[in-house]
Formats: C-alpha cells, sequence, structure tokens
C-alpha cells in the first residue's frame, strides 16, 4: 500500500474513532508523530539525531488512566523504524509493544498507527527507538499518566511538572556504534551525558520560591547508571514506575538503565540558581551533565562547584534501593489502596533463574542468558505465533535455569502460563551492574543481596510493602528476586536494558499463552498490522 493511501485509510479510521468517543467510552488521544533526522548538539559537536516533529528530545505523551492513545507515526528516515514504550503496559495488546518481536518494522516513507490504551494505570514512563540502535540518535520522550480525577493522589498537587530524560551518550553516530557491535566488539566508553538533549548549563528548570514541583528523571543512556541530584534541595520520592511510594527524602538517586523515578522538589532555598547534576555511577571514569534550577526572582547565578554524588558504591546503593516500598493506603489507578493486592501470600507456581553471561561465540563478542544467546528471527515471533507458521522460534529455547554452558546461538522463547504466579532470580556472576526489563508486566522486587542465590534466601524477601516496577538492577556478583503475575497474554521482551548487551543477544521473549483463544484475554490482532517475513501472504 502507498504512502499516502495509508494516510487515508489513517485518516478515516480515527474518524471512525473520532465518532466512538461520542458514544460514552473512555477518552481518545491522537499524536501524529514525523520521524526525521536533524542536526543535534548534545555534547557541543554537531551530529545527526533522530527528531519526532523536529524534536529532540521527543514530544511529551500526557494521559489520564484509560485513555486511549492514537498515535501515528511517519518513518521519514532511510532505515526502518519502530517505537516502545518502557513500562507502559499494554495490557492484552503485545500486538503495539513496539519491538521486533511482536512488530514489523515501519518501513522509510510510511507510516503505522499505534492503537493503545493506558487501561489501569498511572506513572511516570519514557519512550523509545526499539531497532538498530536508533536510541544512540535520540527518538526518545517522556510518557506520563496521571490519575482520574475521582482516584485520591497521596500528595498535593505540585506547582509544575518536569519530565527530566537523562543519560549517557556518544558522539559517533548510531551507524558507526552499530558497526562496532556487528563487528563483535563492545562499545567504548561513552563520551558524554545528557539531560534532555544537553551536556551542560543550558538545560534550566525555572520555579517560584515556596512552591513545591515534581521531577520524572529517567535513565534513557545506553551503557551507565547514573546518580541524580539538586544542589542544596531534598528530593521526596512518591512514585516510581505506576507504584506509589513511602514518600523518603533522598540527597541524591541512583537511577539505573531504563528506571524511572518521580520526587516532589520544593524551593525552599535563597532565591538563587542551583545546579542539577546527573553522573554516571559505578565507572572508573565519572561523566557529569549540569542543568540549572533557576528561581523566578534569583538574585544570583549558580555558585561553588556542583554538588559531588555518593562515593560509596554498590552497598550504598543496594540500601536505597532497599529503602523504597510501596505506600500500602495509596490507591492506584483504581479507587482501593495499593496494599490490597497481597502478592506475599500467593503459591509460586514456577521458579526461574536467569542467569546473564559475556561469551565468545565464532570469534565474536556476544552476550547471553542461561547461555543462550539471542539472535533474531525473519519473522516477528507473534506472528509466527499467530499464524502457526513453523521454523521460526521453538518454545523451550531457553531453560529454566543456568547452564554453565559456552553460549549458544537461539531465537529464544520461554513458555509461560496465563496467570501463573513465577518467582524469578536474576543472577549476575560478573562485575558490571545489571539492569533488567520486562514488557507487558510488573515485578515486585522481592529481595536483593551479594553473592550466590540459594532457597534460603527466601526468608530475607519483602513479601508485604515491595515495590512493583517494569525495571530491576542486579549489581555485581549479586542476585536480585522478583514475583511476577503473568495476568498479561502475549509474547513479552525481556532484555538487559544495557543497549549493546540487548543488541548482542541479552534478550528473549516471554511468551504467556491462553488456551482460551478469548477477546476477554487478549486483543484481536489489529486491522493495521503489518505483514513481514513468513508471515506476507497470511
Amino acid at each position: 500500500m502507498g504512502y499516502s493511501r495509508r494516510l487515508s485509510s489513517c485518516a478515516l479510521f480515527l474518524v471512525m474513532l473520532m465518532v466512538a468517543c461520542t458514544k460514552g467510552e473512555d477518552p481518545y488521544r491522537f499524536y501524529t508523530w514525523n520521524v526525521a533526522y536533524g542536526d543535534i548538539f548534545p555534547l557541543g559537536i554537531k551530529q545527526q539525531g533522530i527528531l519526532i516533529n523536529g524534536q529532540f528530545p521527543g514530544p511529551l505523551i500526557e494521559s489520564v488512566t484509560n485513555d486511549n492513545l492514537i498515535i501515528n507515526v511517519i518513518n521519514n528516515l532511510d532505515e526502518p523504524f519502530l517505537i516502545s514504550w518502557n513500562g507502559v503496559q499494554q495490557r492484552k495488546n503485545s500486538w503495539e509493544d513496539g519491538v521486533y518481536g511482536t512488530n514489523c518494522p515501519i518501513p522509510p516513507g510510511q507510516n503505522f498507527t499505534y492503537i493503545m490504551q493506558v487501561k489501569d494505570q498511572i506513572g511516570s514512563y519514557f519512550y523509545f527507538p526499539s531497532l538498530a540502535l536508533h536510541k544512540a540518535a535520540g527518538g526518545y520522550g517522556g510518557f506520563q499518566i496521571a490519575s482520574r480525577s475521582v482516584i485520591p493522589v497521596p500528595f498535593p498537587p505540585p506547582d509544575g511538572d518536569f519530565t527530566v530524560l537523562a543519560g549517557d551518550w556518544y558522539n559517533r553516530s548510531h551507524t558507526d556504534l552499530r558497526a562496532i557491535l556487528d563487528s563483535g566488539n563492545d562499545l567504548p566508553f561513552p563520551d558524554g551525558l545528557i539531560i534532555n538533549g544537553l551536556a551542560t548549563n543550558v538545560s534550566t528548570f525555572q520555579v517560584d520560591q515556596g512552591k513545591t514541583y515534581r521531577f520524572r528523571i529517567s535513565n534513557v543512556g545506553l551503557t551507565t547508571s547514573i546518580n541524580f541530584r539538586i544542589q542544596g534541595h531534598k528530593m521526596l520520592l512518591v512514585e516510581v514506575e505506576g507504584t506509589h511510594t513511602l514518600q523518603n527524602t533522598y540527597d541524591s538517586l541512583d537511577i539505573h538503565l531504563g528506571q524511572t523515578y518521580s520526587v516532589l522538589v520544593t524551593a525552599d532555598q535563597p532565591p538563587l540558581d542551583y545546579y542539577i547534576v546527573a553522573s554516571t555511577r559505578f565507572t572508573s571514569q565519572v561523566l557529569n551533565a549540569i542543568s540549572i534550577l533557576h528561581y523566578s526572582n534569583s538574585a544570583g547565578g549558580v555558585s561553588g562547584p556542583p554538588p559531588d554524588g555518593p562515593i560509596a558504591q554498590f552497598d550504598w546503593s543496594m540500601d536505597q534501593a532497599r529503602s523504597m516500598r510501596e505506600n500500602l493506603t495509596a490507591s492506584g489507578p483504581r479507587p482501593n489502596p495499593q496494599g490490597t493486592y497481597h502478592y506475599g501470600k500467593i503459591n509460586v507456581t514456577r521458579t526461574i533463574r536467569l542467569q546473564n553471561s559475556a561469551p565468545v561465540i565464532d570469534g565474536k563478542q556476544r552476550y547471553a542468558v542461561n547461555s543462550v544467546s539471542f539472535i533474531p528471527a525473519d519473522t516477528p515471533l507473534k506472528l509466527a505465533d499467530h499464524f502457526n507458521i513453523e521454523g521460526v522460534f521453538s518454545l523451550g529455547s531457553i531453560p529454566d535455569n543456568p547452564t554453565g554452558g559456552v553460549g549458544d546461538l537461539q531465537t529464544s522463547v520461554m513458555a509461560a502460563d496465563y496467570r501463573a504466579f513465577v518467582e524469578v532470580v536474576f543472577e549476575n556472576p560478573e562485575d558490571t551492574l545489571q539492569s533488567w526489563h520486562l514488557d507487558g508486566n510488573k515485578l515486585f522486587l522481592v529481595g536483593m543481596d551479594r553473592g550466590l542465590w540459594s532457597d534460603a534466601s527466601r526468608l530475607n524477601y519483602n513479601l508485604i510493602d515491595t515495590v512493583a516496577r517494569s525495571t530491576v538492577q542486579v549489581y555485581p556478583e549479586s542476585w536480585t528476586a522478583v514475583y511476577i503475575p503473568l495476568d498479561n497474554v502475549g509474547m513479552w521482551n525481556m532484555r538487559s536494558e544495557n543497549w549493546a548487551r540487548q543488541y548482542l543477544g541479552q534478550q528473549f521473549y516471554l511468551r504467556v499463552y491462553s488456551p482460551a483463544n478469548s477477546w476477554r484475554d487478549e486483543n484481536p490482532m489489529p486491522t493495521n498490522a503489518r505483514l513481514c517475513g513468513k508471515a506476507i501472504g497470511h
């Protein structure tokens, strides 16, 4: 189908949806995004970046629980493109997940319309381009889901709301970085760190003295954890990836790859300018990005050096992570306390242990899970599953436990039952910090510690008020355990949020299956779904 014809079909479809809106459905929000290359200067050097509607970072999505989002993405790049939604659960709808395991890429010069509902969700997230290391060129932006007006929020409405997208950055193009990985090498150390697309002193957040502001901070980088802090100001943690938290106060926050934290900051200091700093963590060389907190009645600029981050490393960071707890009395997306879901009293039906490794296979650097290094198939796995296409993937192509093997290349898919309640233990024998993400589902982070996990480790699990989130860190030579209620049918990506590791195989797909084949459990295949590979002609 030609480009103009696709746009006409999309326009007709949107008109039909607008008519449906008048019949009492949940609200609809419509977006049209033009994705194109453009000049950017993140580290002061001209680069070719990926812009959305001419912006880097891209436009902010502001939505409310249960909103229907219609996002028409027009690909004006010279290569295929997809956008995924980090932490936003596609309820019954992995068709719109935006990763290659579920969606055919959008060809150059064509478009695709994502149709999704943020059903029973709140919180702070971000979107990003999922293919071909495009994330290294930009194409990401913030994603907010506010509570409905009838749902009480456990803090007063802030006087302003800021999205902070921080992460490491390279001066080399995404195609050069991709060539490094394709040749079988790891990425070099990043060239810098940026906040909202810039490195130093030029990204300003203006506040009024005495007022309180919400900062939604995401680590959108490729390879490194960061520490975030604001000179002279405390941060009150209120939400983590859709979970209202106990409101603990922090001087600084470690934010690992793919994670998002939401904090309240009160402008209660003398009317001056103050440093906002993000710095790399757990790296021998420390990179910094600096922004400014500017009081509207400021009597002067910043003074003194930017505040240093914590000197202590893993134990300090792990203690901070353990201090984050769910607010059991706060309502979530629905008018009932978050603590009414007693995850610690549900019987675990299966234990899965996932161990990362860095094998060299056929003379090239790869990364693996349980000794299996993922390779993409020629057909999205979701389509192959839907059409019963043989030869694309095999269930059970990744084991439930570490094997100690040297490494194997597979299109790895793990079978899982709908409504199972599983324990997943991430085991990290390496000396680098890992960050893991699962699309479409929440992870109850029940435990983490140094050393080796064993059955006895369960004695120290938090089975009462742990935070549920989509991305968890695993410290070097340590383990992290999560409980996952698999209540979302679909083909879901489990991946490293270190994008070099993800690209070179540290990922797999979890096929959550219901034999009922009912629209109650999973949405039907969208009428506008693209077909590619072996799915063409079905």
